[in-house]
Parts: C-alpha cells; structure tokens; sequence
C-alpha cells in the first residue's frame, strides 16, 4: 500500500496502477462502514485506491471542522489489511491552491435536506470530488446510502460533467442495535450514544407502518417525529418523506419515499435515512 500527499505523486502513482480502478472517498476517521466500500470495490476492480482529506469547504460556519476526527495512522492500519493499492492524503493546499476560484455546484437535488440545513455544504462536496475524479480517474467510485443525499448529487454532477464514472452506492452498516456507522458516533457520549438509536429507531417506525399500509407521506413523517419526541436528547433539524429520485417532498398517497431525519444528539448532528417501497437502491442512492 503506497501512501502519498502531492497531486505529483498520485498521479504518477496512478499510473502504474491496474485497470478498472475503484476509488472511496473519504474524510477519515475510517469504520466498518468504510471498510465495506474499500471490499466491494476489492472484488470488482483490479486495483483499489482511497483519499483521506477532511474537506474544509463542505463545512459551515457552525459546523464541526476542528473537532471533526482525525487519526491517519490508525486509519493507514485499518486499510493495511484490506489490500488497498494507493492511499492519497493531501493537506488543504494540495486540493485549494490559495489563488483558487472554481467551484462545482449541483442545482435541484441540493435545495432541500442538508443543502437548506447546511448552506454551500454540497458546493464543497461536489468541487471536490470532482477534483478527485481528476486527479485518480478511477473507473468506480464508491459511496455509502448513508449520506443518501450526498449520493445523489455526485450521481448527478458525474452525469452532467460526463465523468466516465460509475458511482457505486452501497448499502448502510449498522451497530447491532441500530446505530447507522458514522465517524461522528465517536463524538457522542456513553448516554448521547444510547440516545442516538432513536433515530433509527424512529425510521424503522415509519418502515414498519409502511409495509403495514400507511401510504400517506405527512403520516410517515409523524410516525418518525413521535418517536423522535420519545428521546429527551433529541433534537430534530428535519423529518423527511421525499421522492427517491428528485429528493422533493412528498405529500398525499405515495409508493415510494426515501425516509430521513438529521437530529441533534448534544453537540453532534447525526443523518440516516431507509428507502421504503422498492427492494432496490434508487437514484437518491444508498
């Protein structure tokens, strides 16, 4: 496993690399969750490459940058094992030279969810990640259904940007009694860390009333919010019933939605969401 920082290295690091090349993304901080995309793209692809970059520009004001995790030798050991070809973890001004000014940005698909909680946040996400569909130019990128929305809008600027990318979305690894993985699980205390289930427990709610024949959309946002409300910890940003493929929100009787929520668990906001009435992983992604 190679590991280098200058855009210099990657590139001719790249070069010597077998072809199709699976790329994942990522900001660190590395769990099973990461794992499992890093194994999926080993048993497609010849050879596996993966960024680490906690990438400045997708947070805000009041986001978490400085308290975000970050722990490169022990994310470098997790990977060791995993047969990974090419890690690339750049500093800020390998990816945003001082003199930049491009960015990317994706419209529709990043009005609603995150994009209205989180200004310019999908701005950052899609400029780069172009950058790094430059830089590797990997035949498959890979990207977890947890970051539903994120899924989405990369779909959609690969598209747009004719990138000859496929960008694989894999499902979410959960702990056993819920918890969608996430890198920000490790900022949450013992107590806000039980709180935490309630979020997926509160999509399964919805699930459960769905398969049962619940079909109206602003019923399935109240069965989230009730057992959101059941969590003193709890605070709801949103609660959402969208189409899977244009994430608008549903209303009246519908066949298909993605369900999601951002809650508020102390100081940390965590994301997840399920996709009810298809056994398949749709264009909102996975």
């Amino acid at each position: 496993m190679k590991l280098v920082q200058r855009v210099e290295e990657l590139r001719a690091a790249r070069a010597g690399l077998a072809r199709p090349l699976g790329l994942v993304p990522t900001m660190g901080a590395l769990h099973a969750g990461h794992l499992s995309l890093v194994r999926r793209a080993r048993t497609e692809c010849a050879s596996v490459a993966v960024s680490i970059f906690v990438n400045p520009t997708q947070f805000g004001p009041r986001d978490d940058l400085q308290s975000y995790p970050r722990d490169l030798e022990k994310d470098l050991e997790l990977l060791r094992p995993e047969g990974v070809d090419l890690v690339w973890a750049p500093e800020v001004h390998d990816l945003y030279p001082s003199e930049s000014q491009t960015w990317v940005t994706v419209e529709g698909l990043t009005q609603g969810l995150e994009g209205e909680r989180r200004p310019g946040h999908f701005r950052g996400v899609a400029t780069v990640v172009t950058k790094l569909f430059h830089a590797f130019e990997p035949q498959r990128a890979y990207f977890g259904q947890k970051d539903a929305q994120q899924a989405s809008v990369i779909r959609r600027m690969a598209r747009d940007l004719l990138f000859p990318i496929e960008v694989v979305v894999c499902p979410t690894l959960r702990e056993p009694d819920g918890l969608a993985l996430s890198s920000r699980n490790r900022m949450l205390s013992t107590e806000e860390r039980k709180a935490a289930t309630v979020l997926s427990r509160a999509l399964r709610a919805a699930s459960e009333a769905f398969a049962a024949g619940e079909r109206d959309a602003e019923r399935l946002r109240q069965a989230m919010r009730t057992v959101l409300a059941s969590e003193p910890r709890a605070r709801p940003h949103y609660v959402s019933a969208a189409d899977p493929e244009t994430l608008e929100e549903l209303e009246g009787i519908v066949d298909r939605a993605l369900l999601s929520m951002a809650v508020a668990i102390g100081a940390t906001t965590l994301i997840d969401n399920v996709i009810v009435g298809s056994s398949e992983q749709l264009a909102a992604g996975s």
